[in-house]
């Protein structure tokens, strides 16, 4: 591996978000500062959103880093394609409470109790759910009703919403979402890191993970790593570690633009892109598998949902049909006559 041949006690470009990592880019320092100023509120919602790989998890995990653990109770959930119901649930499970056979309202209870013994203890909460843009109006509507309780007049808890750009399309476009825009405090969007910020990036990573200059990298190195990324982290992590296991294949102590469109042109023959396609394209459309899979999944999910639906409905009409056909043949209903 690269990190052993150059010495590094760490991974730098590893796809695993990693706060220890994290890096101050433009971006992603105006996204600390909504951060910090929704947090200051104390109620509401706080809505990040970005492409794949810009870094939205980093940043909550920086964030969750510099706050006081001990004046606010932080949960989390990763949010699938569930309705109202079960997201009720995986709220309350985060919050640590039994949800086997507990009905809808009792568990509503539960949550605003629970939200009451944090607040007497001196603490607010704050719910994180990533990718957002998976969830359902009705359920982003039970997030909503969540964060009215209230005590001693304040908010019990605080929501972070993270998601894709369509999940700022549709909170924007939707306007049976109209309440739950009311309620969001701050919103900010994380675009890719500018060409003059690949290079700091890059360093920066390297630095952490005990980098002391060897393999040095080259201007044009930096130019041809945004070039193929498009600035978008993840994809710089992608190409910046082919770059580096090249690199320390060729035993090479600097790194420089032609190492670079080497690692970019190897990527191009994986399998995330056909074979004619130029490397540029094959790297910057790498981040587009995981929102190709979702995709599949929704649609996949909303399949499921409108055959179980369609059988339900058959059903219905099946015992209806029986229940007028009984009582037809037991005189209820007379016959119609020529």
């Amino acid at each position: 591996m690269y990190d052993e041949h150059y010495g590094l006690a760490d991974r730098p470009f590893q796809l695993t978000p990693d706060p220890r990592f994290y890096f101050d880019s433009a971006t992603h320092r105006k996204a600390m500062a909504y951060l910090g100023y929704g947090l200051a509120q104390g109620e509401g919602f706080i809505v990040i959103t970005g492409d794949v790989g810009t870094g939205k998890t980093t940043l909550v995990a920086h964030l969750m880093e510099t706050i006081d653990r001990a004046r606010l109770n932080v949960v989390q959930l990763v949010s699938t394609q569930v309705g109202a119901d079960d997201l009720l649930r995986l709220v309350a499970q985060t919050l640590g409470l039994a949800t086997e056979d507990v009905a809808k309202a009792q568990l509503i209870d539960r949550i605003e109790r629970r939200l009451h013994d944090s607040a007497r203890a001196g603490k607010r909460t704050l719910l994180v759910v990533d990718e957002a843009q998976l969830l359902g109006r009705d359920a982003l509507e039970e997030l909503r009703m969540l964060s009215n309780f209230q005590g001693g007049g304040q908010a019990l808890l605080q929501i972070f919403l993270l998601g894709q750009p369509e999940f700022r399309a549709a909170l924007n476009g939707e306007e049976r979402l109209e309440q739950l825009r009311q309620r969001v405090i701050a919103t900010h969007h994380l675009d890719p890191i500018g060409a003059d910020e690949v290079g700091p990036y890059i360093l920066h990573r390297l630095k952490k993970a005990g980098w002391t200059g060897n393999p040095a990298f080259t201007a044009d190195a930096f130019a041809a790593l945004h070039a193929h990324s498009a600035g978008v982290p993840r994809r710089v992590n992608m190409l910046a570690g082919r770059t580096l296991l090249m690199a320390a294949v060729e035993e090479a102590t600097t790194i420089d633009a032609r190492l670079v469109e080497a690692a970019a042109a190897d990527m191009a023959k994986d399998d995330l892109a056909a074979p004619d396609r130029p490397a540029e394209a094959a790297v910057i459309d790498s981040g587009l598998a995981d929102r190709l899979a979702q995709l599949e999944a929704r649609l996949y999910a909303q399949d499921a949902r409108l055959e179980e639906q369609d059988a339900v409905l058959k059903r219905v009409l099946s015992l209806l049909v029986e229940w007028i056909e009984s009582d037809d043949r037991s005189g209820r209903y007379p016959r119609s006559v020529a």
